[in-house]
C-alpha cells in the first residue's frame, strides 16, 4: 500500500478590503480573505481572516464549515459595526467590529 501526503498549504480563495470611505476607530485599513488549508491527509479546511495587511497572517481568524468555504464567498458587506460575509446558499456570518480593530 502507498499513501501519499500533501504538504500543508494555504491558499487565498477570496479577498474584501474595507472601502477607503469606511474608517474605522484604529484609523487603519482592514482586509478579509477566505483561506483554504490543504492539509497532509488531503482533506481542506477553510478559515476567514479578517486584519490589517492583505496578507492572512497577525488578525482575527474565524473558521468556516468546509461545505461552505468550497463554495467560496459571495459578497461582503463592510459596515461601522463589521463586516457581513454572504455564502453562495444564503448563509451569511458577521463579525462585529470589536473582533478586528487594533490588529486583532
Amino acid at each position: 500500500m502507498v499513501t501519499v501526503l500533501r504538504w500543508p498549504q494555504d491558499e487565498v480563495t477570496y479577498r474584501s478590503a474595507a472601502p477607503s470611505s469606511l474608517i474605522y476607530p484604529d484609523e487603519a485599513p482592514h482586509h478579509l480573505a477566505l483561506v483554504r488549508r490543504s492539509t497532509l491527509s488531503g482533506t481542506d479546511t477553510f478559515r476567514l481572516f479578517i486584519g490589517r495587511q492583505p496578507t492572512p497572517a497577525y488578525g482575527h481568524w474565524l473558521d468556516v464549515d468546509a461545505a461552505l468555504g468550497q463554495q467560496g464567498v459571495e459578497s461582503t458587506k463592510w459596515t461601522r459595526e463589521g463586516v457581513r460575509v454572504r455564502f453562495p446558499e444564503g448563509h451569511e456570518v458577521f463579525v462585529p467590529a470589536r473582533a478586528f480593530l487594533y490588529g486583532r
